[in-house]
């Protein structure tokens, strides 16, 4: 029987989080996101390779012949302890890194092995993410609108007091009019639905919801941020045009179908691990004080419940 990931792990993962963030965060405001990419995954690989556990990637940088590292079916760590899926994403928020704005951050979400959905050749999921009161209340088979109103009644609020959370891309001009038609606000971020989805579980920010489409793959992470946090969630493979819908079918994946956060992460027993690149109202970016490189970090762990925050300063000549 191969063992479970334990309560170790986290603090181990961070470690990765953390170099990959200071390594992106020197192509901070320099308007190349792949630099910014290349420079974090190749330090969190490093990291990754010294941790006890034996990690299959599932959601990583691309297929084996598209990414020279993490890609996706990699063998990760030293090969000693748990089983494990992995999904990584390095950076996630490339483009709001190398253009010097705010929520970008690191991360790695763990669960035991075989228990993560792999949106394989999908790249789009609408998503719903929302506190734990909002299950069987709020839904994808619900309108935006109808969303908003339920939701507003079971927090005991006015939908004036409703805040949504909805990635800025054109494909959502008519999503925003129709929340705002009920009363609601919205609250737009350039890039990284990631942490705008744990904001709509955390409450920070004053956000309640998050809607609209964003990545697929970034959908199975914030599942784990989401199981530990007890919150709620429902994603739905949404392919953009015709040659995703082709792919999409091709690979057998049934389009209507509802996802929770319990489908696309089967296990009990996750991890989510996050550092800041930049500001952003999760975590604070990478920042120098001094002779040192201060990192913001979050460890969540389903199993136990918990939420712990590190903080860790690195002697900036040896990091940077």
């Amino acid at each position: 029987m191969s063992q479970k990931p334990d309560r170790n792990l986290g603090v181990e993962l961070v470690r990765a989080t953390e170099a990959a963030a200071i390594a992106g965060s020197a192509w901070i405001g320099r308007g190349d996101k792949n630099a910014a990419d290349g420079a974090a995954v190749d330090a969190m690989r490093e990291f990754l390779s010294t941790v006890d556990f034996a990690g299959t990637v599932v959601i990583g940088e691309g297929e084996k012949d598209d990414a020279p590292m993490l890609y996706n079916g990699e063998v990760v760590g030293n090969g000693h302890g748990p089983e494990c899926d992995i999904a990584v994403d390095p950076i996630d928020g490339t483009s709001v890194t190398a253009a010097g704005r705010a929520h970008a951050i690191s991360v790695i979400a763990v669960a035991d092995r075989g228990s993560m959905y792999n949106p394989v050749d999908v790249f789009y999921m609408d998503k719903l993410v929302t506190t734990g009161i909002g299950q069987g209340v709020v839904s994808l088979a619900q309108s935006p609108a109808d969303n908003v109103r339920e939701l507003a009644k079971v927090l005991g609020k006015p939908t004036s007091e409703i805040t949504v959370a909805v990635i800025d891309r054109p494909r959502h001009l008519s999503l925003l009019e129709e929340i705002r038609s009920v009363g609601a606000r919205t609250r737009l971020f350039l890039d990284g639905d990631v942490a705008a989805g744990i904001h709509a579980v955390t409450g920070a920010g004053n956000i309640d919801m998050l809607l609209g489409i964003g990545g697929a793959p970034e959908g199975t992470v914030t599942a784990c941020a989401v199981k530990a946090l007890g919150g709620y969630m429902e994603g739905r493979m949404a392919p953009l045009d015709a040659e995703q819908l082709a792919k999409a079918t091709a690979a057998g994946h049934d389009l209507d179908r509802i996802f929770t956060q319990d489908d696309l992460v089967t296990s009990d027993n996750t991890y989510f691990v996050a550092t800041g690149v930049t500001d952003g109202m999760l975590l604070k970016g990478v920042s120098r004080e001094g002779k040192y490189v201060r990192t913001d970090s979050i460890i969540l762990r389903s199993r136990s419940g918990t939420i712990r925050r590190v903080s860790a300063d690195y002697l900036a000549e040896r990091w940077l």
